[in-house]
């Protein structure tokens, strides 16, 4: 009889997400059985409850999932999850909180894509502003992007102390060089924008976090990205279907969050189709979903 691909869905929050239900079941999963309100340090006996239920050489046809809207807990659920497992007993592990390890993916991704190809850069070649870096999207999409060699400053609407610790988590958890700047006015975001090349909008649906204007005082700006779908856009002139569509008044090209979501989508399905064909126990972050997702878009 064929062993069952079963994942548990993990979330510290009441409900799990229906979108990571049918991305699951979509890309072939048999069961998702989904665990509510999970806290830290219950993660442990979960997994291994997992991972003994079967014997080691169906541990991955086994999988567990983290959800949330947390990256740092999730990659802290993911770390705690790894300490669980007894070799040879293992299963597959993965984190998208709140799709934010996927949505990042593809929205770095998509500016990869389009520097090289419209503008012949690559990330190392370009300073980044990330708008809304405190936060699951921006947080990861900085990472990612200083990791591949950008120059990534990370925008602080609330002043610097909230980035700056960040920025010190960053560099401290993965490595990652990243400057904290002070966007607490317009003002400062115009003089933010001035000096770099690349934008990264990943701050609260419905806040247009930069205006045409602004943009337009890019002067360097190449391309410039926006996560945001909810009315008004978090950078204006930018169409949520814009797919290197020309930004008005610049000579930069624009992306927008309906040119990043299916990318996104394409990307979680492909993680999740990865850990049932796996041969070995995976293990998949953030990093992970970018390095499928510059697949994807190319």
């Amino acid at each position: 009889m064929a062993e069952k691909n079963i994942l548990h869905m993990l979330t510290p929050h009441k409900h799990v997400s229906p979108f990571d239900v049918n991305m699951a079941l979509d890309a072939g999963y048999d069961a998702v059985v989904p665990y509510e309100a999970v806290e830290l340090d219950e993660i442990g006996d979960l997994v291994q409850d997992v991972i003994f239920s079967r014997p080691p050489n169906v541990g991955v046809r086994s999988a567990v999932f983290f959800g949330g809207d947390d990256a740092v807990l999730a990659l802290d659920m993911i770390d705690a999850a790894k300490k669980a497992l007894v070799p040879p007993f293992a299963c597959n592990i993965m984190a998208d909180p709140a799709g934010s390890f996927t949505t990042a993916a593809a929205m770095v991704a998509c500016v990869e894509r389009t520097l090289k190809t419209k503008k012949q850069k690559a990330l190392k070649d370009v300073t980044i502003a990330v708008f809304g870096a405190t936060g699951v999207v921006g947080y990861c999409a900085a990472v990612i992007a200083a990791l591949e060699g950008a120059k990534v400053k990370i925008v602080g609407y609330s002043g610097l102390e909230r980035v700056e610790a960040r920025a010190r988590e960053m560099k401290e958890r993965f490595g990652a060089d990243v400057e904290a700047v002070d966007g607490s006015s317009d003002e400062k975001n115009t003089e933010i924008v001035k000096e770099v090349e690349v934008i990264l909008s990943a701050a609260k649906a419905g806040v247009q976090v930069l205006s045409a204007a602004q943009l337009k005082a890019a002067t360097r700006l190449l391309v410039a990205a926006d996560v945001n779908a909810v009315p008004p856009l978090g950078l204006e002139g930018i169409d949520v279907m814009a797919d290197e569509a020309p930004i008005p008044g610049t000579d930069a090209l624009g992306i927008g969050a309906l040119a990043v979501g299916p990318m996104k989508s394409k990307t979680e399905y492909g993680l999740l189709k990865r850990m049932i064909e796996a041969k070995e126990p995976q293990v998949l972050d953030f990093r992970d979903a970018f390095q499928l997702a510059r697949t994807l878009v190319s």
